[in-house]
């Protein structure tokens, strides 16, 4: 009766969440006394699993599970759960298992917490600590029945490591048909996402114009960060809308949100408060963003970006050459 974690990966890589949610059911199993069995849906390398604590690998590899489908991936995971007889299944707070986690929950008659910060506080009852009310509150969930879904938040509990030895085994599930033939995906490459991505540069209608995004994706890409903008902006059509940000669009819980001449609307400042560190740049003093922000700038984002973006291009440099020296 293992801890069953879900771990997501993508092109067969793992994604960060794989390894929060391997660290978040090892928590969960220590309290339990019991061992981590981590599911992997065409992921190639599963040993990367045994730092964090997974004691055994179920390997699924299936070429018609290379697209997502909600209907069937919540199906195999159910499947798993069963053959392992387990009683909490850990998800991540990713759009795809937020998706999935529902149906997850229906298959499994289990209950189903989201938004979950730690370890258990008790296991016995089982209660657990969750964000809600778009994070300006928390709530202590008690769950009741016999088996749990638990969505992890994103970056939140951690990666943390436990060196283990893990045992793998092949699993085939049987594949529902979904009724829906998916012909292509397409994805960008290269390109860090803002469901991945530690840092996140996001600007605003303070910018003027789509021509001005220039210093805005060279700061992203001497940060290493993804781009996302406000809702005006997409609206405008001056970025596409998979970089809309906030309560009605993506959800940002990054360790850096750096905000650029965006006023903060409550609906956007819903989305992007579980990051870590928000720094809002607006020339606009009482600009609600700064009620909310770790770090403001009061300045001309024409002025401040470009400077900041000379200031940092060294300092990475030289943190990059020292990294090298120490391997």
């Amino acid at each position: 009766m293992s801890v069953l974690v879900y771990t997501e990966s993508e092109q067969g890589r793992f994604k960060k969440t794989a390894f929060e949610v391997a660290s978040y059911g090892k928590a969960i199993a220590d309290q339990l006394g019991t061992t981590v069995t981590a599911l992997t849906i065409n992921a190639d390398d599963v040993s990367e699993l045994e730092t964090y604590g997974v004691n055994k690998v179920l390997k699924v590899k299936n070429v018609s599970l290379d697209a997502f489908n909600a209907k069937i991936y919540a199906s195999v995971i159910q499947q798993a759960a069963e053959k392992e007889g387990t009683k909490v299944v850990v998800v991540s707070s990713s759009v795809n298992s937020k998706y999935l986690a529902p149906l997850l929950s229906i298959n499994l008659n289990a209950g189903y917490a989201t938004n979950i910060l730690e370890a258990p506080a008790s296991t016995s009852p089982f209660i657990v600590k969750r964000t809600a009310f778009t994070n300006k509150a928390y709530e202590m969930f008690q769950i009741n029945t016999d088996v749990k879904v638990l969505g992890v938040s994103k970056n939140s509990f951690g990666i943390k490591e436990h060196k283990t030895s893990a045992s793998t085994e092949d699993f085939s599930p049987s594949i529902p048909e979904s009724g829906i033939h998916i012909e292509s995906v397409d994805k960008a490459s290269n390109k860090v996402t803002i469901a991945d991505a530690d840092i996140v540069v996001s600007a605003g209608r303070g910018l003027k114009g789509p021509e001005n995004w220039g210093m805005i994706e060279e700061l992203a890409d001497v940060l290493g960060a993804a781009t996302a903008c406000s809702k005006p902006v997409s609206d405008l059509g001056w970025r596409p809308h998979s970089e809309h940000v906030g309560q009605t669009g993506k959800p940002v819980a990054s360790n850096l949100y750096i905000a650029i001449g965006i006023s903060g609307a409550i609906q956007h400042l819903a989305g992007i408060n579980s990051s870590k560190v928000k720094v809002v740049v607006n020339t606009d003093a009482d600009a609600p963003f700064f009620k909310a922000a770790d770090y403001g700038v009061v300045g001309d984002a024409f002025d401040v970006v470009p400077k900041l973006i000379e200031k940092l291009k060294p300092e990475l440099f030289r943190y990059s050459k020292r990294k090298a020296s120490d391997v």
